[in-house]
């Protein structure tokens, strides 16, 4: 697998930079639902570590072989390193390695300095260019990021890297006219590169380049691009745009062969269904009402106190210090909004085809809050609540509108179910699976509840897609295996996109458990990433400590805290493994006994800052005990091409 900076880009833009136009179906209604394009891959900053190496390795004072000669032009041609580079001195050099320790940890502002001065000392250091760049975007500094790429553009234009980065720059801001020449350029430069032939595929979609789509597609299928399976969705996409439905059905069955588990893989299948029964309608020669309306819907050390768990729960800060967010989408779930009442035929008279009453916004974006929160009462679950009884605040005013109260009950759960294989919870793993077999067994009661089942060690493996049979989850939860790293925060992340991305044609109340003792030695992505994604897509996280040792509280601790708590849930922490089976007992109360709001906040902009949520309840003149979420970001207006 390359190891391009394409990885260091999706490391560092907290998964904001590749966002593609997907379809669901939903109760014959065309929606579009923004998706996460790529999972990150590697390690991100593989390419960064060989840069180090190979300029460490150089002797600048001795004369090159003819050997190394070849090295070095296989690798300026092969675009692992600017021709520039090689020339970088040894303090320049020494600078850069600096700095890119300092991203490894996530210390993007102190790592600033040192990238910063490595290119005084040598301007013409392109990969100095770029990791400033990067650094940069870690920080949210758009302009200056796009400066520091366009530099090492300028420096060397045969350097495919800097342009790839000016690309995902356009595409974080969804300016795909400006994004489609630079990761053409990229393309050029680096033809079989299959990551930066994804992002130019999503760049033409959102530039309606439909026909370009399906060739680059075609030119990613013919690489090795395992990981890279959404390039099929992106590409069925496309098809549907030109309502070539043979097209459409090929890359959806390409995605579902290649990544059955796919976040977006129930989606696919509904399409799948669709399709084939607007297949059999035509050949029959019934009456297009019959249709179904396509919509485009090996292990380090680890301890739980270290200094990599202390810089990620500091860099969290307080969450209304977060100021604005631009990956943030609407408050509460991801984009969720209001279905156009739009069923019509097509005006080619193909039965079953929607109407596009746009490029991209075929949904109006209806600014609602939606809230799940628990109340006790001296420990106590209190179930019996009506409306009258609950006051909110949102931004320190009343809503607007009350639009939904219900108990959970009455909606569908969708369930996730994060069980942590690694090698740090080996002695207590049996049981920790047994005790979650039951679990699940109790929590899907209901016939529309659906759960899936997933087991994370330095990957993220689903045993079990979504099911409503519990049987089913259970023997996905045998089939977990002990190994491995921890990547906690990469395995949050994924979960919740693949329950904001289930196509529901109805609220439904997104749940994320996690079983583990909060240790990260292995992730890309950051605790606070992992805490957006949950945001963005409306899960409530609980968490379930394995930790056996009843000491003072670690940082792996407040980690789960964290979690649990931005999201409106709650961490416990059992103690031992007798009373797992109690804590999960309890999580089943807590899940099912909340209550569901939804809401239009009053006077509410779009400029992603920060809205704090206060939901007080009291009944018979008693103030009670309240569990919620304390806010959100607010979505920023996006700005369609």
């Amino acid at each position: 697998m390359l190891a391009a900076p394409h990885h260091l880009f999706s490391r560092v833009t907290k998964n904001r930079l590749a966002w593609v136009v997907a379809f669901c179906l939903c109760a014959g209604t065309l929606v579009l639902a923004q998706v996460p394009l790529f999972n990150a891959g590697p390690d991100a900053f593989s390419q960064m570590d060989f840069n180090q190496m190979y300029l460490d390795q150089i002797n600048r004072d001795a004369r090159k072989s003819a050997q190394q000669e070849a090295q070095d032009k296989e690798l300026i041609e092969s675009g692992v390193v600017s021709a520039l580079d090689l020339e970088a001195p040894n303090r320049a050099v020494q600078e850069y390695n600096l700095g890119t320790s300092l991203m490894k940890a996530q210390h993007s502002k102190e790592a600033i300095k040192h990238l910063q001065r490595a290119v005084d000392v040598y301007p013409k250091f392109v990969s100095a260019h770029i990791g400033l760049g990067l650094a940069y975007v870690d920080q949210e500094d758009t302009p200056r990021a796009r400066s520091e790429f366009e530099s090492a553009a300028k420096l060397d234009a045969k350097f495919p890297q800097s342009f790839l980065n000016l690309g995902l720059v356009a595409l974080s801001l969804n300016d795909f006219a400006t994004a489609q020449p630079q990761l053409e350029k990229a393309a050029f430069l680096r033809p079989k590169d299959a990551r930066i032939l994804c992002s130019l595929a999503y760049a033409q979609n959102g530039a309606h380049q439909y026909q370009q789509v399906l060739e680059t597609s075609r030119r990613v299928h013919a690489l090795d691009h395992k990981g890279m399976a959404n390039v099929h969705y992106v590409a069925a996409s496309a098809s549907m745009s030109l309502n070539d439905f043979e097209s459409m059905e090929h890359e959806l069955n390409l995605l579902l062969s290649e990544d059955p588990t796919n976040a977006y893989a129930p989606v696919a299948r509904q399409n799948l269904a669709a399709l084939s029964h607007n297949k059999a309608v035509r050949a029959a020669g019934a009456s297009s009402s019959t249709a179904t309306t396509l919509v485009a819907s090996l292990r380090p050390e680890t301890f739980p106190t270290s200094d990599r768990l202390k810089a990620q729960l500091a860099a969290l800060g307080d969450e209304s210090d977060a100021g604005t967010c631009a990956d943030c989408g609407t408050p509460a779930e991801e984009n969720r909004a209001m279905e156009t009442e739009n069923s019509a035929v097509a005006s080619n008279g193909n039965p079953g085809l929607p109407v596009r009453t746009g490029a991209w916004t075929i949904r109006t974006n209806v600014d609602q809050v939606t809230i799940f929160f628990s109340v006790s009462s001296h420990g106590h679950m209190v179930n019996d609540l009506q409306w009258s009884d609950i006051r909110i605040l949102d931004d320190n005013k009343p809503p607007e509108r009350l639009v939904q109260f219900a108990p959970q009950s009455k909606l569908p759960l969708r369930l996730a179910l994060l069980i942590d294989t690694s090698g740090s919870v080996h002695d207590r793993f049996s049981f920790e699976k047994r005790a979650a077999a039951k679990f699940v067994e109790k929590m899907l009661s209901g016939a529309s509840d659906l759960g899936f089942i997933a087991g994370f060690s330095q990957e993220t493996t689903v045993t079990q897609d979504f099911t409503g049979d519990s049987a089913e989850l259970k023997k996905g939860i045998e089939k977990l295996e002990n190994q491995g790293g921890t990547a906690l925060f990469d395995a949050v992340s994924f979960a919740c996109r693949k329950l904001a991305a289930y196509p529901d044609d109805e609220r439904a109340a997104k749940v994320l458990v996690i079983l583990s003792d909060g240790e990260d030695n292995s992730s890309h992505s950051s605790l606070k990433q992992s805490i957006q994604a949950a945001e963005r897509a409306g899960v409530t996280v609980y968490t379930v400590s394995t930790r056996e040792d009843p000491g003072d509280k670690t940082d792996a601790d407040k980690v789960l805290q964290v979690l649990a708590e931005r999201s409106g849930g709650e961490s416990l922490f059992p103690g031992d493994i007798l009373t797992l089976a109690h804590s999960f007992d309890k999580l089943h109360d807590l899940i099912r006994s909340r209550y569901f709001v939804a809401y239009k906040p009053a006077d509410f902009l779009p400029n992603g800052r920060y809205r704090a949520i206060s939901v007080i309840a009291e009944k018979n003149g008693k103030r009670l005990q309240v569990r919620a979420r304390k806010g959100y970001h607010a979505r920023i207006e996006a700005n369609q091409n």
